[in-house]
């Protein structure tokens, strides 16, 4: 592609959101299914995001249906497959893709990762919904596992979620030095534990009620909780492609950024989105008396906040041209995204 015509994509992709992964249509927009396209005497060039995340969304899922068979004991396998094909945008894995792909990889190399990824992310809303901590009775639009199988239970399928994730990483890649398996490994470790979404989510639970958070606590707790295993998404895939150093910060700069506006939007979503349309429990965050990113800077600031994230995001981008067209894609999805 045209260094020009890659130019102009940066500056001004966007996607439809006339519909979404899940196939809804989102009131006021035309239902018909629009493309970004450009047009320049250069070169027409066409990236349609919507069907990219649609086909890239059933191979995963695909995937995660081949990762757990029901063995016995039957039911802690049923209930990781309950939550784990519950559905879902299905990002964290579709990053690791786009990510490897970028750096010179695959697909079938990444796609185990990616697994995995979800697996991990599956792991932690399950534990994030049990009454002890957010409480939470709905996840992607159906009952979360603790309702349907018990508080015990859906405990252990948190911990085996977690365990399974690592084994299907070192069994399931192939063609992959083992030295990049390892430093995959530990990313996603790092992203799991209490250097990541564990302890994002103790400092969230520590501020819930108080009424003198600041925005340092507030970023420290979702650039942990939420932005770590979004980071650890991107990276993973570079890592298996054998990236360089620079490639890798530069991909950890986008990743930071498109996490913290992720979170940002959630936390306007959880005001202005429905429960149908969120797939979970609409409000909680003020029920909870939580501070959000709105509750610091009111809904218009959050959005331009979100969206000065994801230009910066983009930026990081322009060296790889035509190759990071599917990344940017999915940073303008995060901020225009309704569900």
């Amino acid at each position: 592609m045209n260094t020009q015509v890659f130019d102009w994509f940066l500056q001004n992709s966007k996607l439809d959101q006339c519909q979404g992964l899940e196939g809804e249509t989102v009131d006021g927009c035309n239902q018909q299914s629009q493309q970004v396209v450009m047009n320049t005497h250069f070169e027409e060039a066409i990236f349609d995001l919507k069907s990219y995340l649609s086909e890239r969304r059933s191979q995963v899922e695909a995937a995660i249906d081949q990762s757990i068979a029901v063995i016995y004991p039957e039911k802690i396998y049923e209930a990781m497959r309950y939550s784990l094909l519950a559905g879902g945008k299905r990002l964290r894995p579709i990053l690791c893709l786009a990510s490897c792909e970028l750096s010179g990889g695959t697909v079938e190399m990444a796609m185990p990762t990616g697994c995995a990824l979800e697996m991990v992310h599956t792991m932690s809303l399950i534990h994030d919904d049990l009454p002890a901590m957010d409480n939470d009775d709905y996840r992607r639009g159906r009952l979360t596992s603790h309702k349907v199988y018990g508080e015990d239970i859906a405990i252990l399928v948190g911990d085996a979620l977690l365990a399974s994730a690592f084994e299907l990483i070192v069994e399931k890649t192939k063609d992959v030095p083992a030295g990049r398996l390892l430093q995959v490994v530990a990313k996603l470790s790092h992203a799991a534990a209490a250097t990541g979404l564990v302890g994002g989510q103790v400092v969230d639970l520590e501020s819930e009620g108080l009424q003198n958070i600041d925005i340092e606590t507030l970023n420290f707790i979702h650039s942990h909780k939420t932005g770590a295993l979004l980071e650890a998404s991107v990276l993973s895939g570079a890592l298996l492609a054998g990236a360089s150093e620079e490639v890798l910060q530069r991909l950890s700069r986008y990743a930071c950024n498109i996490g913290l506006a992720f979170q940002i939007i959630d936390d306007v979503l959880d005001i202005t989105a429905t429960q149908e349309k969120l797939g979970k429990t609409a409000g909680k965050d003020l029920q909870a008396q939580k501070a959000t990113y709105p509750s610091l800077w009111g809904i218009k600031k959050s959005r331009h906040q979100a969206k000065k994230l994801v230009d910066e995001a983009k930026a990081e981008l322009a060296p790889f041209e035509e190759k990071a067209i599917p990344l940017i894609a999915i940073a303008d999805f995060i901020t225009e995204r309704t569900y």
